[in-house]
């Protein structure tokens, strides 16, 4: 599987670039001014070959202040937030969080997401670990498939789990269902720029990765 081949830049500068990647520092609490293209985030993530923007070249448009760039690639959408270039990061930049503040980012500004259906996933996601304190992985399935009309696609996969006891068919309410209100709330709350669930919304997508074709989709069935 080859790596697909990042867009043509065009590059800028002055107060706006600073202010881009001050914002994505303060979000993500990290120094991402820190990185010298190493490259190690790149070569571990497990994703990249379905990205259009490896994670350095992402961390090198921030630094550039290319928000319109990073805000709409593929890239901070199929991260799956595993944190391996979090961890292999010689200069301890938190990689995973600046792919979740840009996420949020895009979200508050409005930026569609790039990978159709991530927002469909995103508030089903939402929705039941609202309702139930965490989340309800066969009903997920089940509503993410009429909302998608993606029916058939992972459906081998999908009765090999069943079968196997990995999709519970009653929904178990979480004991801290209390203290995951409390985090909506004070999510909306404290987020000026959009809804509770965009404030959230970030590490809800975060599992959007590619399906066994290889085209990396928003929340497939896992």
């Amino acid at each position: 599987m080859s790596t697909q081949t990042a867009p043509a830049l065009v590059l800028k500068g002055g107060p706006e670039a600073k202010t881009f990647l001050a914002e994505v520092d303060a979000m993500a609490a990290t120094q991402v001014e820190a990185c010298y293209q190493c490259g190690k985030c790149s070569g571990g993530c497990p994703l990249s070959y379905a990205m259009d923007y490896q994670p350095r070249q992402i961390m090198r448009l921030v630094q550039m202040g290319l928000d319109e760039e990073a805000l709409r690639s593929r890239t901070i959408w199929i991260c799956a937030t595993c944190y391996t270039c979090t961890a292999r990061c010689p200069r301890d930049i938190d990689i995973a969080g600046v792919m979740d503040a840009l996420r949020v980012t895009a979200l508050r500004r409005g930026v569609r997401p790039a990978e159709r259906n991530v927002g469909v996933f995103h508030r089903l996601f939402l929705d039941y670990v609202r309702c139930a304190g965490r989340s309800y992985e066969l009903g997920l399935i089940f509503m993410y498939k009429l909302r998608t009309l993606r029916l058939t696609e992972d459906l081998a996969l999908g009765l090999k789990m069943f079968t196997r006891g990995k999709l519970a068919i009653r929904p178990e309410a979480s004991r801290g269902r209390d203290e995951v209100l409390a985090i909506f709330r004070e999510a909306a709350a404290g987020d000026a720029g959009g809804s509770a669930a965009e404030a959230a919304g970030g590490a809800a997508v975060a599992g959007a990765g590619p399906t066994r074709s290889g085209e990396a989709e928003g929340g497939g069935a896992r």
